[in-house]
C-alpha cells in the first residue's frame, strides 16, 4: 500500500486500477483514502484499540469533493486518532449511531401511529377524515421521509409558510403537528419539551360573518318555492333555515330521533357529542309535509338506498344563484339564524344552548348584534325618570 502526503494533487493523479487500493498519509498515521475499481475516492482513518493484539477498525469521513477536501479531511481525521488516543472506540460508536437511525421513527410512522391510536380512537370520523387529508396531502409529502428527532422549528416555519396563501389550512397543519409532536414525547419518540412547532406564530385568520337581511330570506323563500329538485333538498334547506342546525346534524337526522310531541329530536352523536336538537312549529311543519322512504331511516333521503344525502352543494348553487345570494354558503343560514335571535334581544346564553354551542366564547361572535340589557335597563329607568320629571305619572315611580 503506497504512502504519501494526502493532497489534492496527490489524489487527483489517482487513477482506477481495476482493482480497490488504498492510499495512506506519510504525515498523519492511520489517515488514508480508499478507492474502489470505478475510481471514487473516499477519505478515512483505520486504528487499532488495545495495541497490536486489537482488532483494526476503520472509520469512514466522506467521498473526496465538497466539502471534503484533502484539507477538511486531514482536519476532521485528526479530530477522530484524538478521540481514540484517549479511548474512545469512534467506529462502534458510529456503527451503533447508524442502526439507532435505521430504527428510529420517521415522521411517516408517527403520523401511522397518531391516526391509530389517537384519531381513530379518540375523534369523530369527519375530523379524522380531515386529519389524515392534511397529513397525507401536505404534511407527508414534505416531511414523512424525515426522522422524528431530527425535525425542527425552523422545518415546521417552512412548511407553515409555505401554505401562506390559505391561512386556514396552515394553521390546521400546524396544529395537527403540535399534536402529533406532543405525543411524540409522550411516546418517548423525542425529549420533553421539544416540541418543534412551539414559537411558529399562526397566520392570522378572517372570520367570515354573512347574514341574511329580511329581503334576502324573502327571496330564498322563493327560490325554494319554485324549486324544481330534490324536495329533500328543499327540506333540508328550510330545516337548517328554521333550527339553525348544522348541516351535518339535518343530513343525518333519523326519523326514530324525532319526538313530534316534544318538538325536538335527540341527536346522539353531533360536532359536539350528544345533542337535544329543537324543532320550533315551522321545523315541525316541514318534516310534517315529507314522506318517508321506506327502508331508509334518514330525514333527508339520498340517491342511494337506504342511505342519506351526501352532497347538498350542487344543488344549493343553483338555488342561490336562483335567489341572488351568490355569496351565500350553506354553514351562513345557522349564522342567519343566529343572528336573527340576537337582533331580537335574547341573551347569548340561550341563542348558545340553542345553537348547541359548548364554550361561551363561540356564541361571542354574535354580542354586536345582541342588545346590551343592562344598557336597555339603565334606557328603560331613565326613561320613567324623565317621564316624571315631564309630568307624566307612572306607577313605577314613587
Amino acid at each position: 500500500m503506497p504512502s504519501t502526503k494526502i493532497t489534492k494533487r496527490a489524489v487527483d493523479a489517482l487513477q482506477a486500477g481495476g482493482r480497490e487500493s488504498y492510499l495512506w498519509d506519510d504525515e498523519l498515521k492511520g489517515f488514508g483514502l480508499k478507492m474502489t475499481p470505478a475510481g471514487a475516492k473516499t477519505y478515512l482513518v483505520q486504528y487499532r484499540l488495545g495495541g497490536r493484539s486489537g482488532r483494526v477498525r476503520r472509520v469512514t469521513i466522506g467521498r473526496h469533493g465538497s466539502p471534503w477536501t484533502p484539507e477538511a479531511a486531514r482536519k476532521e481525521a485528526k479530530a477522530i486518532l484524538g478521540e481514540v488516543a484517549q479511548g474512545v472506540d469512534v467506529a462502534l460508536i458510529k456503527r451503533a449511531a447508524k442502526q439507532s437511525a435505521v430504527s428510529a421513527p420517521t415522521v411517516a410512522d408517527l403520523a401511522n401511529k397518531f391516526l391509530a391510536e389517537h384519531v381513530e380512537a379518540k375523534r369523530k370520523d369527519r375530523t379524522a377524515e380531515e386529519y389524515r387529508r392534511l397529513l397525507h396531502r401536505v404534511i407527508l409529502p414534505s416531511l414523512g421521509k424525515r426522522l422524528v428527532t431530527d425535525i425542527a422549528r425552523q422545518d415546521v416555519a417552512r412548511l407553515h409558510h409555505g401554505l401562506r396563501v390559505t391561512p386556514y389550512q396552515a394553521n390546521r397543519v400546524l396544529a395537527v403537528l403540535s399534536k402529533m409532536f406532543n405525543l411524540a414525547e409522550a411516546w418517548g419518540e423525542r425529549p420533553d419539551g421539544s416540541n418543534p412547532c412551539r414559537h411558529v406564530e399562526k397566520f392570522p385568520e378572517r372570520k367570515r360573518e354573512r347574514f341574511l337581511s329580511a329581503e334576502e330570506l324573502s327571496r330564498l323563500g322563493e327560490a325554494l318555492a319554485t324549486h324544481r329538485g330534490s324536495p329533500h333538498f328543499v327540506a333540508l334547506v328550510k330545516l337548517l333555515v328554521f333550527t339553525g342546525a348544522r348541516l351535518n346534524e339535518i343530513l343525518t337526522l333519523e326519523w326514530s330521533w324525532i319526538n313530534f310531541e316534544r318538538g325536538e329530536a335527540r341527536l346522539p352523536d353531533s360536532k359536539t357529542g350528544a345533542k337535544v336538537l329543537h324543532l320550533p312549529p315551522p321545523a315541525l311543519s316541514v318534516l310534517g309535509d315529507m314522506p318517508r322512504v321506506e327502508g331508509n331511516a334518514f330525514v333527508i333521503v339520498g340517491e342511494r338506498a337506504g342511505r342519506h344525502l351526501v352532497n347538498a352543494e350542487k344543488p344549493w348553487r343553483t338555488l342561490r344563484a336562483a335567489a341572488g345570494l351568490d355569496d351565500v354558503r350553506l354553514h351562513d343560514l345557522r349564522h342567519g339564524f343566529a343572528s336573527v335571535a340576537a337582533s331580537s334581544g335574547m341573551g347569548l346564553p340561550i341563542i348558545g344552548k340553542i345553537l348547541g354551542h359548548t364554550q361561551a366564547q363561540t356564541t361571542q361572535r354574535y354580542a354586536h348584534l345582541s342588545s346590551d340589557p343592562v344598557k336597555t335597563a339603565a334606557a328603560f329607568v331613565a326613561g320613567k325618570i324623565a317621564d316624571a320629571m315631564n309630568g307624566i305619572v307612572s306607577r313605577d315611580v314613587v
